[in-house]
C-alpha cells in the first residue's frame, strides 16, 4: 500500500499530540459534523481536487494512471487523462499528484506527478482539449531519479505566490541511507518550487528569484528541505500558510508548519530528527524547524496530511487543520493560525470507520473530502 513502512513499526509506543486543550471548541460543537459518503467503488483512487473556475465537478486521481471527473455524484464516461502506458504503478508508485494552473479556466493547463516505467518521478504539464478530455501529449518539466521504489512523495500544489511546489521523498530505503534529507545537492527529501510560466537556462521552467539556493550552494529548485516522505502538503487558502504531513520512520509521524513565506530555506530536520526525537543523522547547521504536532505508534504508522477548513457549512471545523493516518484511519484536527494548537482526535465523531485513509481533498467552496475505504467522503454537518 502507499507509504508502506520501510522497517517494522515499534509496538506499544503511545500516541502523542503536541498542543493545548480543545482550543475553545466544546465537545457538543465538536460532535456536530460527520463524514458523508458520496461515491463508492473507487479502488485505485488516491487524490481528489477541483479545477479553478469550475463548480459541481471533482477530479479523481487514480494510482493506476487515470484521472476521472465526478460531476454531481456521477463519474463521467471515459477518462479526463489516461497515462497507464507511461507509468509504473503499485506499492508507492503510480500517478500520485495533480495541480491545476491558477488560470486553468483561461489557459487549460494542469500538472501531474507520476513515476515512469523506470520508477523515476516525472512532473509533466498537460492541457485541456475539451471540457471533459485532456490532450494526450504533454511537456515534461522535471525528472527526479528514484534510487528505491518507495518514498516518492507525490503531492504538487500551486502556492499563494503562483509558483508550483513539488514534494519529494528521500529516495527510499531505511533511515535515509543516501543522506538526502540534509543534502542540498539532491532534489530528494525536499519541497521544490518552480515557475511554470516561462523557461530559462535550458530548463522547461524558471527558478523564482526568491528561491533560497538560487544564488547560494545547493540546487536552485529547493524551497525547503529535511523531509522524509511528504506524501501530502497544502496551503491554507485564507492565510497562505504551509502544512506538511511527513511520514515517519520507526516511531514518530509529524505535521510540519510554516507561516506564509516562512518556509523559504526551512530545514525540517530529517534524518537528524524523526519528529521531535533525535534520529542519528547529522543536522545541517545548528537549527531546524520542529513539528507542530506528532504522534507515535499508538496513533498509527503513516500520516496523511490534509487541509485547513475554510468552508462555511461545518462551523465546528472552521479554521481547523484536518489530518489523519493511513494505517489506523484516525482523524485529528487542530486550530490553525500563527501558533497552531489544540490538537483534538475526532475519529469517533465521523460516523464511519476509515480503512486506508489515502488523501484529503478540497473543493472550490472549501469542502474537505476524504478518500478511504475505496470511496469518496466529505465532511458535513451532523
Amino acid at each position: 500500500m502507499l507509504r508502506s513502512r520501510t522497517l517494522p513499526a515499534l509496538a506499544g509506543a503511545a500516541a502523542l499530540a503536541l498542543g493545548a486543550g480543545l482550543a475553545g471548541a466544546s465537545e457538543a460543537d465538536a460532535a456536530s459534523f460527520k463524514l458523508q459518503r458520496i461515491k463508492a467503488g473507487l479502488p485505485s483512487a488516491l487524490y481528489v481536487t477541483h479545477a479553478p473556475g469550475e463548480s459541481n465537478r471533482l477530479f479523481i486521481v487514480n494510482q493506476n494512471g487515470t484521472i476521472r471527473i465526478l460531476q454531481r455524484g456521477r463519474l463521467l464516461p471515459g477518462n479526463f487523462l489516461n497515462l497507464r502506458g507511461r507509468i509504473s504503478s503499485g506499492g508507492e508508485r503510480g500517478l500520485l499528484g495533480l495541480a491545476f494552473h491558477p488560470k486553468y479556466a483561461r489557459n487549460g493547463k494542469f500538472y501531474v506527478n507520476y513515476t515512469d516505467r523506470s520508477g523515476n518521478t516525472q512532473v509533466v504539464e498537460f492541457r485541456r482539449r475539451t471540457k471533459n478530455r485532456a490532450r494526450t501529449s504533454g511537456r515534461r518539466l522535471l525528472t527526479v531519479r528514484q534510487p528505491f521504489s518507495n518514498h516518492n512523495g507525490g503531492a504538487i500544489n500551486f502556492g499563494p505566490d503562483g509558483f508550483l511546489y513539488i514534494a519529494t521523498g528521500d529516495g527510499g530505503g531505511g533511515g535515509d541511507p543516501l543522506g538526502a534529507g540534509q543534502n542540498l545537492n539532491t532534489l530528494l527529501g525536499k519541497l521544490l518550487r518552480i515557475d511554470v510560466n516561462g523557461r530559462a537556462a535550458g530548463r522547461q521552467f524558471r527558478i523564482p528569484k526568491s528561491n533560497p539556493f538560487r544564488t547560494r550552494p545547493g540546487r536552485p529548485e529547493i524551497y525547503s528541505y529535511g523531509l522524509r516522505n511528504p506524501w501530502r502538503f497544502s496551503f491554507d487558502r485564507a492565510r497562505g500558510d504551509l502544512w506538511i504531513g511527513d511520514v515517519g520512520q520507526n516511531s514518530r509521524e509529524e505535521i510540519d508548519y510554516r507561516a506564509k513565506g516562512k518556509g523559504r530555506g526551512a530545514n525540517f530536520g530529517w534524518n537528524a530528527f524523526e519528529g521531535r526525537s533525535r534520529f542519528g543523522g547529522a543536522l545541517r547547521g545548528t537549527r531546524h524547524v520542529p513539528p507542530v504536532a506528532e504522534y507515535g505508534r499508538g496513533g498509527g504508522c503513516s500520516v496523511t496530511g490534509g487541509y485547513v477548513y475554510r468552508g462555511t457549512k461545518v462551523a465546528a471545523l472552521r479554521g481547523r487543520y484536518v489530518y489523519g493516518d493511513f494505517c489506523t484511519g484516525k482523524v485529528w484536527t487542530m486550530r490553525a493560525g500563527p501558533r497552531p494548537r489544540g490538537v483534538r482526535e475526532d475519529t469517533n465523531r465521523l460516523g464511519v470507520g476509515l480503512g486506508g485513509l489515502k488523501s484529503f481533498g478540497q473543493g472550490r467552496d472549501g469542502t474537505i473530502y476524504v478518500i478511504a475505504n475505496s470511496a469518496l467522503y466529505r465532511f458535513v454537518r451532523a
